[in-house]
């Protein structure tokens, strides 16, 4: 069964399955890798961090999000410098653990919608300013206010 089928995913199962393929980038807080699911062939872009929390006396936690790529990514990744670091290249649902080592699937795209929707208030705005700068508020101006508006 793939991953993508499964809500929640056990932390002992992924390392059962999971194979590295190749290490992107690694620092000392910070670590990327293609992996492999091998009982599907399917593989992921699994991008690791360690939180020190500094509450807890420097206490280290390791996270790993793990997002789901096709052939033609992986390729890109590898040979055409395909962007992939998080979060800008991380805007498909993907797997990320939790306290209990388990992971869960999380979807980033109501994040980047909201920033859309901030974007288009912004807009929404600017054009209403420019509209009572001008002072014209004629059948024919409120008309032509609707029709710029209007993101159809």
């Amino acid at each position: 069964m793939s991953l993508r089928q499964m809500t929640l995913v056990s932390g002992e199962e992924l390392e059962q399955r999971l194979s590295e393929v190749r290490i992107l980038e690694q620092s000392e807080s910070e670590r990327y890798a293609i992996v492999k699911d091998d009982p599907t062939g399917e593989h992921m872009l699994q991008y690791s961090y360690i939180h020190r929390d500094i509450a807890e006396g420097g206490a280290e936690q390791l996270y790993r999000h793990l997002l789901p790529i096709d052939s033609d990514a992986v390729l890109g990744i590898l040979f055409s410098e395909q962007p992939y670091r998080y979060p800008d290249a991380w805007k498909k649902p993907f797997l990320r653990n939790g306290p209990d080592n388990n992971y869960v699937w999380f979807d980033p795209m109501p994040a980047f919608e909201g920033d859309e929707d901030e974007a288009y208030a912004k807009a929404l705005r600017e054009k209403l300013l420019e509209f009572k700068k001008r002072g014209a508020y004629d059948a024919a101006s409120v008309e032509k206010l609707f029709r710029d508006l209007d993101p159809s």
